[in-house]
């Protein structure tokens, strides 16, 4: 036998040296090994049996990938859930995602805002998610669990630190955590759903009370001068503030780390991307597939206010900016981008073109204001990209502002086990 016929036997060799040598040793005491280690003969029988024996394949079909698992509703898409998934995608090699169906959501927590298809789109375009199960059951169930482990080849379930709990108090994973196949991953701080929702509610009552006093209302992507103090003034007092805490790594975390080749075709857009959404996500699936690499400009607080009214955004700048790079189709943002397209960012960033979406909250720039992308249409790089979807952030706010009562309940009953946690909350590392 030439070596490249032997190399099921120079495997044994490297991976079982001791199993190995004792075969061989009892060879050369049977007479079956003569001169040369490397021109090694075997009887035909034991060179057909060796093979059955397993003993060298081990490492042909290498090491097994590690699938884990984790649930949510994932109601108001921020980028506590997707730091959330970021975390669990470190627990394994592929992450399944499952989305609660629109009515296990009513029955444990209340109306969500966003369908399900719209919740789909948004996990899908995650960077850290390879495959979604679309409704998901609240609780992990036996039969469900036993769905996963044997359908899904899930390794691990997964959850936060923070605890999720059934009507009847019971703990959702109980049954994940007592089968020993359950992880557990550092809760995002400073942002939930349950805030979103609370920022917009209290948009609501500040509007009651400018409508009140000025016969004007906002929240509608309109200028709203009149109301731009009070509003100033609320936010003084701290009741639309973030308590996100932005840090270095985390933004490092979230980046892909990596620049446009030298002859990458760039491609530009800007927004606000306030309250990310499933438009936001189609938009930029549309865009990257005009070049090899997007940039995507995220503007200021300030710029926002200015140009939709003192209530936006409802999202900070740096939630903003973490919620769009966790995108799949986005390679790179400026955080803080400036209103206008100039010649010099063109040349800076290499951009080859600029889009922007046909539904926009405000195109204020098409009715007689200062064009922001009157460069690149001067050099001919510009595009308008049909909006697949026509889902606005004020069409996304307006949802919960029609039905503010079902929303307030909610966050009441929300706030109570968000107050028992942070009164209970111990150190958990992480990520």
């Amino acid at each position: 036998m030439d070596f490249e016929n032997n190399s099921w036997i120079w495997e044994g060799v490297y991976h079982y040296p001791h199993l190995f040598g004792g075969i061989m040793l009892t060879a050369a005491v049977l007479g079956l090994s003569t001169s040369f280690f490397g021109g090694i003969s075997v009887p035909s029988s034991l060179a057909y049996f060796w093979p059955d024996l397993g003993i060298f394949h081990k490492r042909k079909h290498g090491k097994k990938r590690i699938r884990v698992y984790m649930d949510g509703c994932f109601d108001l898409m921020h980028y506590g859930h997707a730091n959330a998934l970021r975390q669990a995608k470190t627990l394994g090699d592929e992450l399944v995602v499952g989305v609660v169906s629109d009515e296990e959501i009513i029955a444990n927590k209340g109306p969500p805002v966003l369908s399900m298809e719209e919740r789909l789109v948004l996990v899908s375009g995650l960077k850290w998610v390879d495959e979604v199960i679309a409704n998901a059951p609240y609780a992990i169930t036996e039969q469900f669990m036993d769905t996963l482990f044997n359908e899904h080849k899930i390794d691990y379930i997964i959850h936060g630190d923070d605890p999720c709990l059934l009507p009847d108090g019971t703990d959702a994973y109980a049954l994940a955590k007592k089968a020993g196949r359950y992880k557990q991953i550092k809760r995002t701080e400073g942002v939930s759903s349950t805030d979103i929702v609370g920022r917009i509610l209290s948009y609501v009552k500040d509007t009651k009370t400018h409508e009140d006093h000025n016969g004007s209302t906002s929240l509608h992507g309109e200028r709203d001068n009149t109301n731009e103090a009070e509003g100033e003034k609320c936010q003084s007092k701290g009741l639309h503030l973030s308590h996100f805490l932005p840090t270095s790594r985390r933004i490092v975390q979230f980046s892909n780390g990596k620049g446009p080749g030298p002859n990458a075709r760039v491609v530009y857009i800007d927004g606000a991307f306030d309250l990310f959404h499933a438009g936001h996500v189609e938009i930029l699936k549309n865009a990257r597939q005009l070049g090899d690499f997007l940039l995507v400009g995220i503007h200021t607080d300030q710029t926002v206010s200015e140009h939709r009214g003192a209530h936006y955004p409802i999202m900070h700048l740096h939630e903003r900016s973490l919620s769009v790079l966790a995108c799949r189709y986005v390679d790179e943002v400026i955080i803080g981008a400036p209103w206008d397209v100039t010649k010099d960012m063109i040349t800076t960033f290499n951009i080859s073109l600029v889009v922007h979406g046909t539904v926009a909250e405000s195109n204020s720039f098409l009715n007689g204001a200062r064009d922001p992308y009157e460069v690149p249409k001067s050099m001919g790089i510009f595009h308008m990209l049909e909006s697949p979807k026509d889902i606005t952030t004020t069409s996304v706010a307006q949802r919960i502002i029609a039905n503010h009562e079902a929303y307030k309940k909610r966050n009441v009953k929300k706030a109570e086990s968000e107050k028992k946690y942070y009164a209970e909350k111990k150190y958990v590392s992480g990520e």
